[in-house]
């Protein structure tokens, strides 16, 4: 098992990589918290894994009950969180009382909002069943809810008690959830670690058949860079900003797809765009905007908006950006890559070029 800490301060908490979903029990009896558990997780999720969980529960003597929510991101709002509240006001949970989640971004994010927001703030544990979930959503402490009129719109930054990922779970994952989430570590390659992106583009097929050695490395490498990053800034202020690289463009697909495309591929997409725009505006010569396409196309992943099945207009995109959390006094901000391995945080890019790149 590796152990990544997220250091911050009293809020800290330990990411267990390699864990076992059966030690979920024994773990909780150590954060001297509430017995009185809710596992919020989702149908196919609770098929697969939920006994395991739940005998682990109850052998270190925390009575549990289940909230599931149906599986997809349209049902990551209002809605579903009051019905998480519902659930545990129904079932007299108090301050102490935790909720863990176990599944994919969807039901971390829901149930993470529902903790924060729940009396105020209860105990959340975190359980990622998805390689998108371990490698970003599951660490950090962003949690939320969307809007009709954007994803995320509606949150708080609210930090688990512990994250256990069990890597096994993976095998059961669906070759298109797989690959989604491999979008997520490209963007670290990208960012903040050149050794990394190297070593995606030298193992690929070894990751890609799930070898266990290369698939703990890029997650415990992932994770590693996400508490470096939040660690030193929690709450957006400046430099955790860099890990929406993708996510400006990509959040507009995703808005204007209904969520029909999955969030890796839309980060994929956005990544591209973001490079091709770093090119444009002479940031980065063209040779990284093509090997970040190139290595996103090797992983399967979308690389052009001309993949979706209804592609948005240039104006469609750009009004949805305006809606956005990364859009201020009027500009959106893009990260936007040097080199491999080194990204910056800009609103200094010309409207026109934008424009230009985003029909290409």
């Amino acid at each position: 098992m590796h152990v990544v800490r997220v250091d911050l301060g009293e809020r800290s908490y330990d990411i267990l990589i390699g864990a076992k979903l059966e030690e979920i029990g024994t773990l909780m009896n150590e954060l001297r918290i509430g017995k009185k558990t809710a596992v919020v997780t989702n149908p196919t999720v609770y098929r697969l894994y939920g006994e395991r969980v739940f005998s682990s529960l109850k052998a270190a003597s925390f009575p549990a009950m289940s909230i599931e929510i149906p599986d997809g991101e349209q049902y990551k709002n209002l809605d579903w969180a009051n019905a998480i509240y519902t659930a545990l006001l129904i079932n007299a949970f108090d301050r102490r009382s935790p909720l863990v989640a176990l599944g994919g971004g969807v039901i971390g994010d829901l149930t993470g909002f529902a903790a924060a927001t729940f009396m105020r703030g209860v105990p959340f544990i975190q359980i990622p069943t998805t390689l998108l979930s371990m490698v970003d959503s599951s660490v950090g402490g962003k949690t939320g809810v969307n809007h009709a009129m954007g994803k995320n719109m509606i949150g708080a930054f609210y930090q688990p008690k512990l994250v256990l990922m069990d890597v096994d779970v993976l095998r059961t994952l669906p070759r298109e959830e797989f690959l989604s989430g491999m979008a997520e570590v490209i963007k670290y390659g990208v960012i903040w670690d050149r050794e990394l992106f190297a070593f995606l583009e030298k193992n690929r097929e070894k990751i890609l058949a799930q070898e266990q050695g290369p698939l703990t490395h890029i997650i415990s490498r992932s994770c590693e860079i996400k508490a470096d990053v939040v660690s030193k800034d929690e709450r957006e202020g400046g430099l955790r900003a860099i890990l929406n690289f993708g996510h400006t463009v990509g959040h507009a697909v995703e808005t204007l797809e209904n969520y029909a495309i999955r969030h890796g591929e839309a980060v994929a997409i956005g990544m591209v765009y973001a490079s091709r725009l770093a090119h444009r505006i002479g940031l980065c010569d063209g040779h990284v905007a093509e090997k970040v396409e190139g290595l996103i196309s090797a992983y399967g992943l979308p690389t052009s908006l001309s993949r979706l099945k209804r592609r948005p207009t240039v104006l469609q995109l750009t009004d949805t950006m305006m809606v956005d959390k990364k859009a201020e006094g009027g500009k959106v901000r893009f990260v936007l890559p040097k080199k491999i391995g080194e990204a910056v945080i800009s609103r200094d890019w010309d409207d026109a070029a934008l424009q230009e790149v985003l029909a290409t």
